[in-house]
Formats: structure tokens, sequence, C-alpha cells
């Protein structure tokens, strides 16, 4: 079955709001992620939708693929490699060297942003899906999960977006 070509912002929105966990979150005024200035991707719903798929898949270090578990870059190589047909390999920050930068106020789904979470650049990546939020493979917890920008943890931590589309 072939997934619609374009899903509207409002059911990606109104999908992510069951899937959150409610919390205090800054006023919105802190906030600067605007909607995105660029067109939305039909690719980057894709693996928007694909990767909801895997949320509470278990972390591995290393893990490349769902059965064995995923870390960070091996969810984002796989989930483009299954839901966009695109080719991403390597580490986080190999990632970012081979992906093309852009402002945060332009992050739409499909997008990746970058964290410095091990004193090192580049070091942890996940996937934008939306309304602030982004779905990763972080080592504490284990599993596959969304969590915000504003997040104090993640907020501290942002480095970039980037982007593999126009």
């Amino acid at each position: 079955m072939r997934l619609p070509v374009l899903i509207p912002l409002s059911l990606i929105a109104a999908l992510l709001a069951a899937c959150g966990s409610p919390g205090p979150r800054p006023p919105a005024s802190t906030e600067t992620i605007a909607q995105a200035s660029r067109p939305v991707s039909e690719k980057g719903n894709e693996i928007v939708l694909y990767a909801m798929g895997l949320l509470d898949t278990g972390y591995r270090f290393g893990g490349k693929n769902p059965e064995a578990g995923l870390d960070c870059s091996g969810m984002v190589s796989y989930i483009y490699g299954q839901a966009a047909g695109l080719r991403v390999q390597g580490s986080a920050a190999d990632i970012a060297r081979n992906s093309r930068a852009i402002q945060r106020d332009e992050l739409r789904p499909g997008d990746l942003v970058f964290f410095n979470t091990l004193n090192r650049s580049f070091s942890h990546v996940g996937i934008y899906i939306g309304d602030r939020r982004f779905i990763h493979a972080p080592s504490k917890n284990g599993k596959v999960r969304i969590d915000h920008l504003s997040d104090r943890y993640y907020a501290q931590r942002f480095e970039a977006a980037r982007t593999f589309f126009d």
C-alpha cells in the first residue's frame, strides 16, 4: 500500500499529540521555530511516518536495524533507506558532514537535528517530526522515542539543523 503523497501538517500534529507526554514547556515566545519556510517534502513526510512505526524499538550501540536494536545514526540510516530510498551512512558526525545546513526556523518534517551529547560536536542525531519535536534513539532509557527541542537537556545541547532535501 502506498502512503498518501502529502500528509497535511495538521494531521501529523494531531498524531504527534497522542505520542508525546505532557510536561512543562517554556512560553511560546522563547521558542524560535516558526512554520517551515521551505515547502513540505513528500519524502520528509514518508520518513516521519516510517519513523513513528519504530517508536519503542530497543537501543543498541552500533545498531542498524530494528530487529537487533538501533542507535541514533543507525536509526536515521535505516529510516532514510527504507522510507526514502536514500543511502545515509556513518556516525552522526558523518551524516552531518554529508547533509546541507539549514536554519533552525527552516526545519520541516524529515529534516535532521544534531546535538552535542558527548562533549563532541554532532554526537547525536534525530529526525525532526514537526511541532518542535524529534524522534531519536537515545542510549538513556534504551528506546526510540519522541522528545521536544525545548526540553532542557536537548535545548542546551542543540547544535544544528540539516537536510538532505531541496
